[in-house]
């Protein structure tokens, strides 16, 4: 009943407003999460501290200032995502060179597109279907709160794109790839893995952690292109998607050797503007 409340009654509305009022909001909010609630602080100081053992205490505290600036501004694009135009997303998500990725659906293949929860990730599960010539499938975890998925990804879904989660993963990739159907799935690859013992342990940024393979492993048993794609923020509320390959030929890679690369290229992405990573995420829970 609260999460009915809080969709219908307090998102919506605000979602009703223009974007350049929301982000007026988000200013206070900012002030509210950074140094009332201080929302999971400790946990982003110390993914940071441990991610950058070369910087100050004060380059790591304005690193923690910039990203709860932009967890607020996240944060109200979500709300905004509900009633979102096509005209608008558009012209605020878009993706630099797109025929990367549809050379493959005219060839009658599918992709894989690994990234992460880095910059706007919400507004790509939107506009994913809307971007390529492919048939989008955003892959992720379930929320604890059903009521709040269902809604959510009412909205997620609007533009065409088709949300599944790990009990329905295979069956997704089963009956795409059976049909010879050609789809784009999006899958967000820098979750903390459900198992120490089921994952891929490499270095990155500092640290022994255990990477989710999902992606190789659909890769490998269907032969699908895998791509890696990094979000840019060009300006408040405008994004930017450049995709690069990493294999076209996955049964050619070493093991573990996509993932690997994936790794590399997300801690090159996270390196150039480290504010835009999701810190407040407990992604380090397993010790390796």
């Amino acid at each position: 009943m609260l999460t009915y409340f809080f969709i219908w009654f307090l998102c919506y509305p605000l979602a009703l407003l223009p974007l350049a009022l929301l982000y007026v909001l988000a200013g206070p909010l900012y002030l509210v999460l950074n140094y009332v609630v201080r929302y999971r602080r400790k946990v982003i100081l110390e993914n940071l501290r441990n991610s950058f053992p070369e910087k100050s205490p004060k380059e790591i505290r304005k690193i923690k200032n910039r990203y709860y600036w932009h967890l607020t501004q996240i944060a109200v694009e979500m709300v905004k995502m509900l009633v979102l135009p096509r005209c608008i997303l558009r012209k605020r998500y878009r993706c630099s060179n797109p025929e990367l990725v549809n050379r493959y659906f005219d060839e009658g293949r599918s992709v894989i597109l690994m990234s992460s929860h880095y910059n706007n990730w919400e507004w790509m599960i939107l506009a994913l279907d809307e971007m390529f010539k492919h048939h989008g499938v955003g892959v992720g975890k379930p929320n604890s709160d059903k009521v709040f998925e269902k809604l959510v990804n009412r909205a997620r879904t609007r533009y065409g794109t088709e949300v599944v989660f790990a009990d329905t993963v295979r069956d997704a990739f089963e009956h795409y790839e059976s049909q010879h159907i050609p789809v784009a799935y999006m899958m967000l690859s820098d979750q903390s893995p459900n198992s120490k013992k089921r994952c891929y342990v490499t270095d990155f940024l500092h640290q022994r952690t255990g990477m989710i393979f999902g992606a190789e492993h659909f890769a490998r048993k269907y032969n699908i292109p895998v791509l890696y794609y990094e979000v840019i923020k060009e300006r408040i509320g405008k994004y930017r998607v450049d995709v690069q390959l990493i294999t076209d030929a996955p049964s050619d890679c070493a093991e573990y050797g996509i993932t690997q690369r994936y790794v590399e290229l997300l801690e090159q992405t996270i390196r150039r503007k480290p504010q835009y990573w999701l810190w407040s995420h407990r992604r380090w829970k397993f010790k390796f």
